[in-house]
């Protein structure tokens, strides 16, 4: 059960303690206190753990300081949708809006290499008018020899570069909880001239004490990929670790299933579960196209098919889409034969708008539908 209490209580008045006490005292009965400071107000939220089926919602419901009270119907007690849920689907990091209602595009190098091509990357990415970016600096490799980023070493003139051409956000992923306290030293270093949002990588995403180690730190948001060989619940329960330590800017990202039945693709495509996510949980959902397919394939119409697989997620619904560019992809030192190139940047931008104006069309037509009379018959099938 969640208690939700007035915004902006004062955690020292009597009802603040009065309610605490009260809580603090029902028999088999764990209390979790959390507190989501926002803009423009704070939100204090009530986690009550254990035996709550016989608490009674009314009777909480009219103790001082409290506005609601939601029911835990959901395996995902922070992050889930619950019956009568009303919290919110979205957050606020560095002046943009992450939610489930909104788009963005996060383009850029997989692994970071020369600082040339940092600055041709974001100098592409501000012509088009786009804030965010990836930028890897940690990379976690199979094979042991392969190149592992440059870690703390190139986060300077990363950040840098990032405020020169007005990047606001730099999805980066982290391997280790030492990694969150470099990239913070290195922010504060270079004044914070822009944000970054902690990758939690498909091989991390049961790594649950680095998972913990995130969760406890507020100060930047999460994008975490599903593992690529568990089921959804199994990811969805590692994006719940994050939260249930503290950190709810989570932002769930599908990448791909590992298994031959893919093929020739790299990983077989799961953007089907976009709207699954979705219904289950208040996150936001990114799709990786670039390390699904895993190739420049083009098919016979003349697209290629990390635009169709991207098209399939944005048409269902995604909120991010994190795609590998490069200025040279026979340069890249991390996945260069699935990179985009400057040059294609502004027609996937326009494919991307194309497939986002039919996701908003097709949610017109499922509104108009589900208010007529026969539930969506009378309008006859499509032409």
């Amino acid at each position: 059960m969640i208690v939700i209490l007035e915004p902006d209580i004062d955690k020292r008045g009597e009802d603040y303690n009065r309610l605490l006490d009260f809580l603090m005292n029902l028999p088999n009965i764990q209390v979790r206190v959390h507190e989501e400071v926002g803009a423009q107000q704070t939100v204090t939220e009530i986690y009550l753990v254990g035996d709550t089926k016989s608490l009674s919602e009314e009777e909480i419901q009219r103790l001082p300081g409290v506005d609601r009270v939601v029911r835990v119907s959901q395996p995902y007690r922070v992050l889930g949708r619950h019956k009568n849920d009303q919290r919110s689907t979205h957050f606020e990091y560095q002046g943009l809006r992450f939610g489930q209602d909104t788009l963005h595009v996060f383009a850029g190098l997989c692994a970071v290499d020369t600082p040339e091509h940092v600055e041709r990357m974001m100098r592409a990415l501000q012509a088009h008018g786009q804030v965010c970016t990836r930028m890897g600096a940690y990379k976690p490799r199979t094979n042991p020899y392969s190149f592992q980023g440059h870690g703390k070493a190139c986060l300077p003139w990363v950040f840098e570069l990032a405020g020169k051409y007005g990047i606001r956000v730099i999805a980066m992923e982290v391997t280790h909880e030492s990694h969150i306290e470099e990239i913070d030293e290195a922010l504060e270093r270079a004044g914070r001239p822009t944000g970054v949002m902690l990758q939690i990588g498909t091989r991390n995403t049961q790594n649950f004490e680095l998972l913990k180690a995130v969760g406890r730190q507020q100060e930047y948001p999460v994008l975490l990929k599903r593992g690529f060989g568990i089921t959804l619940e199994e990811s969805l329960n590692a994006a719940e670790y994050l939260a249930s330590e503290g950190n709810r800017k989570v932002v769930f990202c599908l990448r791909g299933m590992k298994t031959n039945m893919g093929d020739p693709h790299r990983n077989l495509v799961d953007f089907g579960h976009v709207p699954v996510v979705k219904r289950l949980t208040r996150m936001p959902v990114c799709v990786d196209p670039s390390h699904s397919v895993g190739g420049r394939g083009r098919s016979s119409d003349g697209i290629l098919d990390i635009f169709h697989v991207t098209a399939q997620g944005v048409i269902a619904g995604a909120n991010m889409i994190l795609v590998d560019f490069h200025p040279d992809p026979p340069k890249a030192l991390v996945d260069g034969p699935q990179a985009l190139t400057l040059e294609e940047l502004p027609h996937f931008l326009e494919d991307v708008a194309l497939a986002r104006e039919a996701y908003l069309r097709r949610q017109e037509l499922a509104a108009r539908h589900r208010g007529s009379p026969r539930g969506g018959e009378a309008g006859g099938g499509a032409r």
